[in-house]
Order: C-alpha cells, then structure tokens, then sequence
C-alpha cells in the first residue's frame, strides 16, 4: 500500500480535503439506521444506500438509493465509483463472503476509507479471544482485507452497545426481565464501557466530518488520518451491573427483592459460553464474549470520546431507551 503525502498542501489539485459522499450497506437495519440518521442530520454528505436489487426497502427522505447484485461486481463497483467513505453493516446471518465482496468492490471502485462490520468489543488487542472463538478471527480477518486490498479502515469500537445488552436475554449483561432475575459476574461490581446507539451515531457523523488530512505541518486539528487502521474507541458509560440494576429499579420503582440475584465467576461463564459454542449453540458466543469483558482484571479502555466531541451521557435515560426497545422486541419486562 503506498504510503500518501502528510499533509492536503502536498495532495494533487483535485483533492478536496473532506467526506462528501458516503455509502452505507444496511442504512435500515439496527445501528444502519441509527448511521443513516446521524448521517442526515449532520447535512455535510450524500448518503447512498446500497439495496439488493428488486428490494421493497423504503429508505429515509435524502437517501439515494443504489440497487446491486452481490453475485454481480460490476453492480458493486458502479454503486461505489466516487464515494469517499463505505460503512459495512451486516446481520450475522448475512452470507459469509458478502463482506469481502463489499471490500473487493470498493477497492476497485477508489473507495478510499471503509468501516468494517466489527462492532463491539476490543478484539484487536486480545490475542485471548483471538484463539479462543473463532468468529473473531474470522471478523478480524474481513478487517485486515481492507489494508490488503489497498484501502484503510476506519474501525468503530463501543464496547457493547448498551441497549441491546441490557434488554436482549441472561446471556449478555446478565439480566432475565420476565423472570426478574440477574446474573451478576463475580459481585456485579466489574466496570466496563458500554455505548449507546445514538452515541455511535454522533462518532460516525464526528467521523466523517473530520477533515481527511491536516491542512500543513502546523494544523494540529483532528484528521480522519489519525484513526486510518486503527480502532476508534467510545463509549457512554464505565458501568457495573450493580449499577445498571440501581438504575432499573429506580426507574421502574424495584428493589432488590423484585429480582432473584444470583453471581457467577467471570471465568466460569466463559469457559461455559465457549462449551455451549462448541455444541452449536449461538447463545454460548455472546455469553464468551461479554464474560470475557467482565473479567476482573479489567477492560475500561481509554476512549477518543473528547476527540470527537462526543457529549456525556444520562444513564437513567439509557436505560428507559433499553427498556422501550425490550418492550418492541415483545420482552417483558
């Protein structure tokens, strides 16, 4: 990969030192909305949809829409020609070389900064989790095509995002709502990051409204340049379960003797999720995955939350959004 000028002043004539037209695949799924949304409201951008052909999708007011054919490249690549910025958004059930195609297709195209789908927790700096599930290497590996293939990543890393993770079953953060029942690992008192949606989405559009490069050897603004092939930390909140628990039952006017409270050793959950994993049971991935972030030896990472002006967040109002979309995925809770 050819290493390019610095700074803007040594760029060619037509360079223009700023995102202007951004692709985006899954613009109506969970966080694609979220994306999209964000995206719009920040006004800089064309934002372009990529749907698979002959899809009823009806996408927001202001989004292009640009129908392809996965078994298609040239579809591909004419959807991609002049965008400066692709987001990959993928649903795991989405087939496992679709994100390859997306990448290939790019680089063919001239995209030069793409978003992988790998969202979630900090795998790039834990080898352990590496060996251990296999997903992540393979996740891993879509990340590193990018480089390959000539292109930089921009890699968007919250954690766990907040909402899902508290109101989506036991195996995440532990809580069972129409059981009221609660898992805590260890004694609940293990802080980790966790992101909402919506601040996901003001680091995406903080993202692409950065400028590409600094402009000469004296500005020393924050540039997209600074993250390329690099994880961008944010997060919310540094959180323990005990006080996720202290903000449901405020909310929901509980106390602990609404919920059976039970503790297992962070250690054990993994080696149990990874168990269940081996068995084919998909549930045991995220149970390995989150208790691996429960370890007590720590995973608060710094984030770039300042660089990118994000703004701090109410945990109380967080976690009144989980519980509504608990509640739309027919939860009780």
């Amino acid at each position: 990969m050819t290493t390019a000028p610095n700074y803007a002043k040594d760029q060619p004539p037509n360079f223009v030192n700023a995102i202007r037209n951004v692709a985006i695949v899954g613009a109506t799924g969970q966080i694609g909305k979220v994306f999209t949304e964000h995206l719009l409201g920040s006004g800089n951008q064309v934002v372009t949809a990529l749907t698979r052909a002959g899809s009823e999708t009806t996408l927001p007011d202001g989004v292009k829409n640009a129908p392809v054919d996965y078994n298609d490249e040239a579809t591909l690549i004419a959807a991609l020609k002049g965008q400066d910025f692709l987001i990959i958004t993928l649903a795991l059930s989405a087939p496992p070389d679709t994100h390859s195609k997306l990448v290939r297709a790019a680089a063919n195209a001239g995209v030069p900064y793409i978003m992988p789908n790998a969202y979630g927790t900090d795998f790039y700096g834990n080898p352990k989790l590496l060996d251990d599930i296999s997903a992540l290497r393979y996740i891993l590996a879509n990340v590193k095509e990018i480089e390959q293939v000539g292109a930089s990543w921009i890699g968007l890393t919250p954690n766990f995002w907040y909402e899902y993770s508290l109101g989506v079953g036991p195996f995440t953060y532990g809580f069972d709502f129409p059981n009221s029942a609660v898992t805590f690992y260890d004694e609940g008192t293990t802080k980790i990051n966790t992101t909402t949606w919506p601040q996901c989405g003001r680091a995406l559009a903080a993202l692409v409204n950065l400028k590409r490069l600094p402009e000469d050897e004296n500005d020393d603004s924050v540039t997209l340049a600074q993250f390329c092939n690099k994880p961008v930390y944010i997060s919310s909140f540094k959180v323990t379960q005990r006080e996720m628990l202290d903000s449901i039952n405020k909310l929901m006017d509980r106390t602990d003797n609404d919920w059976k409270i039970s503790h297992q050793p962070a250690a054990e959950r993994y080696k149990e999720g990874l168990e269940e994993l081996a068995k084919g049971d998909g549930t045991g991935f995220l149970k390995a995955l989150y208790a691996s972030v429960f370890d007590p030896a720590g995973n608060v990472f710094e984030t770039h939350n300042d660089a990118l002006g994000l703004p701090k967040e109410d945990l109380d109002e967080a976690t009144l959004a989980a519980h509504r979309w608990a509640i739309a995925q027919k939860r009780s809770v």
